[in-house]
């Protein structure tokens, strides 16, 4: 066991003028298993880019083990990954790394394929593979399970929760609460550490956002109520001020007994008023220092459309023929009002079924497919590599309103300031928050999410699944959050090989 001492860090990037970490000071033990949270562009992944010495800082990072970090480069895609392995760390010892390995399910037959070969899932276990057979370090884990099926996850999910000694950065509730006992959480002004699960920091930080809510309002009550009284006797003193020295004086000046009271008097009034301007201050001092770590989440709202026909698409025995593959046969109705979430491993072809739905098809099917006449479709890809430019331009192209498109961002926690910059240079979540914002502009019939919250910080999910709720929109999603899965789907499809 060993200290990770964060202390006085201030870092910034050369080309923003945001700060992202300023003056943050904490601690976390090397046997923890932390969770790590914050909202999308908080700084999450730039921290620990930090912490592997990446860019230089202010402050000081001491810690007596070294860092190593998942997903790791892999150069030579096309080379064997027991070379890939071997050319990334030369000291691994085989043994313990096929240990590893059959402890996620995998056959030691994949270190002799070539990497490019390999699942998103099989990549991710080979990883996580390796650095745990390493001794004496602590791991960072930068969203291990983005792109995994549920199966997958709860592989993951299983492995983790045997393991100590790391930092875990995912949006996955039942990820957190399973495999984690501390959580490291970046907040607007702070950076803390609780001990415990997602759901219990998750409980802790809503009583204690409910009870900063009402405290300001009562200090607001307070300043008022102090504000009118601190006038009244301010009033009050000059009046009897004035009856010493103004013209209401003649009649006491003859009787020194008298002026001497109504010294007193001013005295006592003018003590009572800065009694009273000082609890004001200080009233003002507690409630400035509530609210700022609270992450507003403003309602979204959405106008979906209602088709006249029952039924908007219909698969009947569908069979697709990609490549040298055949995907098995589906069949399935989507309806108005369902919200199908169709299920799965990676590579089983679910996107390949969305892509036949939107006519963008680079392979042969059979079955029989029929769409609604005049169904509007709104989509929201897997990829979010092809975004690049302004904001701006990008709403022309796709002949959104700017006004509302941009008010969505700022409900999804976009700074005013994220709206100059282009957006290759936006974090992988707040990609997402883009292709998510313009399908919202949109009021279609049918919206098709192909995994919507891969890096979709945790508040955001929250709003995403409320909008759902109440709205109700016809929706075709692949998505593998089983806690989103659970509110919101009204039907779940598995598509399996057999």
């Amino acid at each position: 066991m060993s200290l990770i001492s964060v202390n006085n860090l201030t870092f910034y990037y050369d080309e923003s003028a945001d700060m992202i970490f300023d003056d943050v000071t904490f601690q976390i033990d090397t046997d923890w298993k932390l969770g790590f949270v914050a909202r999308n562009g908080r700084g999450k992944t730039t921290f620990l880019h930090l912490l592997m010495k990446k860019y230089e800082y202010r402050g000081t990072i001491s810690a007596k083990e070294p860092f190593d970090y998942f997903p790791f480069e892999v150069k030579d895609m096309s080379q064997k990954t027991v070379d890939a392995l071997e050319e990334m760390y030369p000291d691994y010892e085989f043994w313990k790394v096929c240990r590893e390995l059959s402890l996620l399910r995998v056959s030691e037959e994949v270190l002799f394929r070539p990497f490019s070969t390999l699942s998103n899932g099989e990549r991710t276990k080979v990883m996580l593979a390796m650095l745990f057979s390493k001794d004496n370090q602590f791991l960072l884990l930068d969203e291990p399970t983005n792109h995994l099926d549920m199966e997958a996850r709860e592989v993951i999910r299983d492995y983790l929760k045997s393991k100590k000694g790391f930092l875990l950065v995912s949006h996955d509730r039942d990820l957190l609460d399973a495999c984690v006992d501390h959580i490291l959480v970046i907040n607007k002004t702070s950076i803390e550490v609780y001990q415990g699960n997602f759901t219990t920091w998750w409980e802790n930080k809503k009583q204690q956002d409910a009870y900063e809510l009402a405290e300001n309002e009562r200090l607001k009550k307070d300043i008022s109520r102090l504000k009118k009284a601190a006038e009244q006797a301010s009033d009050w003193s000059d009046e009897v001020e004035s009856s010493k020295i103004g013209k209401k004086s003649n009649k006491y000046e003859k009787n020194i007994d008298t002026r001497a009271y109504v010294g007193e008097k001013s005295r006592r009034m003018q003590m009572r008023r800065k009694n009273l301007e000082h609890r004001q201050t200080r009233a003002i001092d507690e409630k400035e220092g509530l609210l700022k770590n609270i992450e507003s989440a403003e309602d979204l709202k959405l106008f979906p459309l209602k088709h006249h026909k029952p039924v908007l698409v219909r698969f009947e025995e569908v069979e697709i023929y990609y490549k040298e593959k055949k995907l098995p046969p589906v069949s399935f109705e989507i309806k108005n009002g369902d919200r199908i979430v169709l299920r799965g491993k990676n590579g089983c072809g679910k996107s390949s079924i969305i892509k036949l739905l939107l006519n963008e098809t680079d392979f042969t099917y059979t079955g029989k497919l029929e769409r609604a006449s005049g169904l509007k479709i709104s989509y929201v890809s897997q990829e979010t590599g092809f975004l690049k430019g302004g904001l701006k331009e990008f709403a022309k192209e796709r002949d959104l309103d700017e006004t509302l498109f941009l008010a969505i961002l700022r409900k999804l926690d976009f700074s005013r300031e994220q709206f100059e910059k282009n957006m290759e240079n936006y974090s992988g979540g707040q990609k997402k928050k883009v292709l998510l914002a313009a399908s919202l502009c949109e009021s279609s019939h049918l919206y098709i999410w192909d995994e919507p919250l891969n890096f979709i910080d945790i508040f955001s999910r929250i709003q995403i699944e409320e909008l759902i709720s109440t709205f109700k929109p016809t929706m075709l999603l692949v998505e593998h959050d089983k806690a989103f899965v659970d509110k919101t789907a009204t039907k779940v499809i598995d598509y399996k090989e057999d």
